[in-house]
């Protein structure tokens, strides 16, 4: 079944592609590691605005769910009785919005960095790097979570990012 759109899958993978090539460039922060930036936030910016007005499984309001119910399957997952989410799962879906805030402030401070006011402070230098080290330590941990819910339901998480097809639902799934 069609679960993620062809916007989130473009939006994920350009935004995994724009944070490899900004890691990668990051000793030059020049011109190249800046645009790559600016990319960044523009499809940053084009997720969230998805988030809110995007296809059902795209939306904010279909997969975050409360801090009760999160912790809840988060106790369900660690048991290995956690049920298959047909889009994201409840750690998944705080795991996006966490992706989402950290690459906000990087991005942010990023463009701090270039204006006159703040051009040259050490600390703003030392916040950006040390969000640009968060933002490696979420893509882990969303990689870890992507691996485990792929191993404990079976079904290839990875190639539904790129095809955005899962197996049917099955009768105990959570839409």
């Amino acid at each position: 079944m069609r679960v993620w759109d062809a916007p989130v899958r473009l939006l994920h993978w350009g935004q995994v592609a724009a944070v490899a090539l900004a890691w990668w460039c990051s000793d030059d922060t020049g011109p190249l590691h800046e645009y790559i930036g600016y990319g960044a936030i523009a499809l940053l910016a084009a997720r969230l605005a998805w988030g809110f007005a995007g296809s059902h499984y795209a939306r904010f309001a279909q997969f975050v769910r409360s801090p009760r119910v999160t912790l809840a399957y988060a106790r369900t997952a660690v048991a290995g009785r956690a049920p298959r989410y047909i889009g994201h799962n409840p750690l998944g879906g705080w795991m996006v919005l966490a992706l989402l805030a950290n690459l906000g402030a990087l991005g942010f401070t990023g463009w701090l960095y270039t204006t006159d006011m703040f051009w040259g402070y050490g600390w703003l230098a030392d916040l950006h790097q040390a969000l640009a080290w968060a933002l490696l330590a979420l893509v882990a941990l969303h990689i870890a979570g992507m691996l485990w819910t792929s191993r404990a339901h079976r079904e290839n998480l990875v190639r539904a990012m790129f095809t955005g097809r899962k197996a049917a639902a099955r009768g105990d799934d959570v839409a």
